[in-house]
Formats: C-alpha cells, sequence, structure tokens
C-alpha cells in the first residue's frame, strides 16, 4: 500500500467532511451539535487539523462551531463537558474576542476551586449522563479538561493554570500506573483504594499519552514539570510500543491479545508518539511505530469517510470481556483521533 502525503492529505480532507455533514443530527456518535465529550474531542480535533495541516476551512468551522453552541456550555459543570473548551484559547488568540477569554477563565475558575475531587486531590470524573462515580478518577480527565487548563495556561501565562494542570496530570499517572508495566489503568477508585477491575484499556492509554506531550509544550515556560511526570510518560510509551502488535494497531485490553483491536485508541496512541517525539519527551524511533499505525488505520477508512473499528462510550467495566463487548460504530472522537493523525503524521512522508 502506497502511503504519500497527497493520500493522507487526501484521507483527511474526506473525514473533515464526514464530521460536519449535518446530516449526522441526532446520531449520538456523530452528532457535533451538542456540548459533550464526544462533539468536543470532535471539534478539537478539526482545530488540530486546521493547524497542521494548513486548512483555515477547519478553523473556521469551529469558529462557527462556538458561535452556534455555545450558549449550551453553561448547564453541563462536568468534566467530561469541559473537552469542547479546549479549542477557546486558540480561538481567542486568532480572534481577539474577549467573550471566549472570558468564558473560558470562567470555566476554569470552576475546575480550580468547584469541581469534585478525591482524597487525593485529583479532579473527580463527572459525566453528564446520570450517572456519578465518586471519588473515581479516570484517565480520561487528562485529555477531557486538563489539556483546557494548559492551552489557558499557555496562552494567558497564568502560573495557577499550569501549576495546577502539571499537579493534576502528575496525579493521574501516580494513580493510574502499573510500574510494572508502564500501562495505565482505566481507572481508580479512591474510596476502595483499587483500580477496581483493573483493566489496562486502550484508549485510556491514548487519552493520556496524546495530551502530555501538548499540556507540556503550553506550561513548560511558566511552570516546573517534576522529572517523575516525564519518567512516566516515558515509560508509559515504552509499555505501549512493546505491546504494539504486528498489523500496526492496539487491541482495546492492551495485555489481551484475545481482545478486538481498536482503532481509535490505537490512533491516538501514534498521535501521541509524534507529539512525544516533536517535544522532545521520546525518542525518535517512536515515529516508526507511528507509520506503522498509519498503515494500519488507513484501510480502515471507507471511501466516504467513515472509521471502521472504534468502540462506543465505555466506562470503568467490570471486567475484561465487557470491554471487549462494548458496541462499534463511527463517533466523532473515532473520527477526530484519526484526523489528528493523519494530520501530525503529514511530516512522516513526501
Amino acid at each position: 500500500m502506497l502511503i504519500n502525503k497527497h493520500r493522507l492529505q487526501k484521507t483527511a480532507a474526506v473525514l473533515f467532511r464526514y464530521m460536519t455533514d449535518e446530516r449526522h443530527s441526532g446520531n449520538w456518535g456523530m452528532d457535533i451539535h451538542h456540548w459533550d465529550w464526544v462533539p468536543g474531542v470532535g471539534v478539537g480535533s478539526l482545530w488540530e487539523y486546521g493547524i497542521a495541516a494548513g486548512a483555515p476551512e477547519a478553523v473556521s468551522y469551529c469558529l462557527q462551531w462556538v458561535n452556534l453552541n455555545r450558549h449550551k456550555a453553561k448547564d453541563a459543570r462536568v468534566i467530561n463537558a469541559f473537552a469542547p473548551y479546549a479549542i477557546y484559547p486558540g480561538l481567542y488568540r486568532l480572534t481577539g474576542e474577549e467573550r471566549l477569554l472570558h468564558e473560558a477563565e470562567e470555566a476554569a475558575a470552576w475546575l480550580l476551586a468547584e469541581a469534585p475531587r478525591t482524597r487525593e486531590g485529583a479532579l473527580e470524573h463527572t459525566v453528564t449522563e446520570d450517572a456519578a462515580f465518586p471519588e473515581q478518577v479516570w484517565a480520561d480527565t487528562v485529555y477531557m479538561a486538563v489539556l483546557f487548563l494548559a492551552r489557558l495556561a499557555g496562552g494567558t501565562g497564568s502560573r495557577p493554570y499550569a501549576e495546577a494542570a502539571a499537579e493534576q496530570t502528575l496525579l493521574h499517572l501516580r494513580l493510574l500506573q502499573d510500574t510494572q508495566s508502564g500501562l495505565l489503568f482505566h481507572g481508580w477508585n479512591s474510596r476502595e483504594a483499587s483500580h477496581m477491575s483493573a483493566v489496562r484499556w486502550a484508549r485510556a492509554n491514548a487519552w493520556i499519552i496524546l495530551a502530555v506531550p501538548q499540556i507540556v509544550a503550553e506550561i513548560r515556560d511558566i511552570a516546573a514539570i517534576p522529572d517523575e511526570l516525564y519518567s512516566r510518560y516515558t515509560a508509559l510509551a515504552a509499555g505501549l510500543r512493546s505491546i504494539q502488535n504486528k498489523g500496526g494497531l492496539w487491541h482495546t485490553v492492551l495485555n489481551r491479545a484475545d481482545t478486538v483491536t481498536e482503532t481509535s485508541a490505537s490512533a491516538g496512541i501514534a498521535c501521541g508518539f509524534l507529539l512525544g517525539v516533536r517535544e522532545g519527551l521520546l525518542d525518535a524511533f517512536y515515529l516508526d511505530s507511528a507509520k506503522l499505525a498509519v498503515s494500519g488505520i488507513l484501510p480502515l477508512i471507507t471511501q466516504d469517510g467513515e472509521v471502521q473499528g472504534v468502540s462506543g462510550g465505555t466506562p470503568v467495566m467490570p471486567s475484561v470481556e465487557a470491554y471487549n463487548r462494548i458496541p462499534v460504530y463511527p463517533t466523532l472522537y473515532g473520527q477526530g483521533l484519526t484526523l489528528q493523525l493523519l494530520s501530525q503524521a503529514l511530516s512522516l512522508y513526501d
């Protein structure tokens, strides 16, 4: 299979059109016009595509999306609903619109002062659905909320935002990392002092391997970043690289090759490798792993731009078998993480 820059650019443009197609309205996984983590990751990925691939139409779409949907944010003060805010700092730098900065700082103030926390001080993972996970720490939080804090710190020079982003990132790594393999468990229950089902879920690992290089890039000139954060990140990357399968993908339960391969996690992990190398956190040989992932993911994108092999929304499940039974269907985060990978991989090909 011939892979070159032109093919990646063409495929990315098809993904952009598929993600912004209004015919997806009413479809939970693909409806971009509501305020939650699914459209948040989707819009954030469109922003990354616009910047990395030089696609001004994607940047313009993000601004239009905010103007259409920002009024929905006030009713959603939970961790998962912070994902859309990640594009606010960039849009503010681009447009100079003060209301973008004001709304972002209001959201950050809630995160710092009011958001529920565990006894260790980590942000409790909260969701828009009618469900509660008291004193539970999920890997997802680092991408959904901490990345926003770091970007706001980078855009404003705020030391409190930067210090909070560093603290939360390190806390999540400490609470979730299996020190033997370097891999992350999906969640931690502070009340029970346990990782619950203790499953090393692929997309949980993807959220953090992808978020950390971006967080570091935003805050390292503002606040001190502990060496422990870097060492834990490199251990995570090494653990992930060691279990990538021959086809370039990762299994939905990372240490169980008898579970399905999962596209969104694979794209997120590979993109994290690319960003980790770019920011000086990882060695250059991780680029080979990213290229292998690209070759494995491209055949899973249909002609009209649907990314196949993406598992649905997944709370901490009770067993390995339960993770393997999660339904598979198109989602904005699956589309988006794949789009981010293709956008960042452009520099690898002629």
